[in-house]
């Protein structure tokens, strides 16, 4: 069982008597082959980034499920004959998830052998007064600069 993301654009005039029974089709599809439907998210209306079809915006569809490849295909199959959708996307995610969780466990193997330093408090002072032990801070107020010397007039 792998995970997947499917992400598909549906035609912005679509109601939502139409895109359901499709999203429910798709849920059937899934769990009829042993998979399960994770997440379905209606993302609403939104500009597309080029024209599909004659149309400048779409409804976007999140579905989320864990299957097998095979049902994948299906899934693709029957958004491509499925005249409300435009355009579709499947992604598989599980990889990704597994690089993030190897990642985070091996940030947390790094914290563990790093020994954890006390944090003291730095001493609180005011960075206009020059405090003794310390060189003052130049162009302050209160520190001279030294003069630039000029140069005589004769030379």
């Amino acid at each position: 069982m792998r995970i997947y993301e499917e992400l598909f654009i549906v035609r912005p005039d679509a109601t939502d008597e139409e895109v359901d029974p499709l999203i429910e089709q798709l849920r059937n599809v899934v769990t009829q082959a042993g998979g399960t439907m994770d997440k379905a998210d209606k993302w609403g209306v939104r500009k597309l980034a080029y024209r599909v079809l004659k149309y400048n915006e779409g409804q976007y569809i999140l579905l989320q499920f864990s299957a097998k490849p095979e049902v994948v295909k299906e899934v693709e199959r029957r958004l491509r004959v499925a005249d409300l959708v435009l355009k579709y996307l499947t992604v598989r995610i599980d990889e990704k998830l597994k690089r993030i969780e190897k990642r985070k466990k091996a940030r947390e193997k790094r914290a563990a052998r790093k020994p954890v330093q006390p944090v003291s408090a730095p001493a609180v002072a005011s960075p206009l007064l020059p405090a003794e032990g310390r060189a003052p801070v130049p162009g302050a107020p209160g520190t001279a600069t030294p003069a630039i010397p000029s140069r005589p007039e004769g030379e």
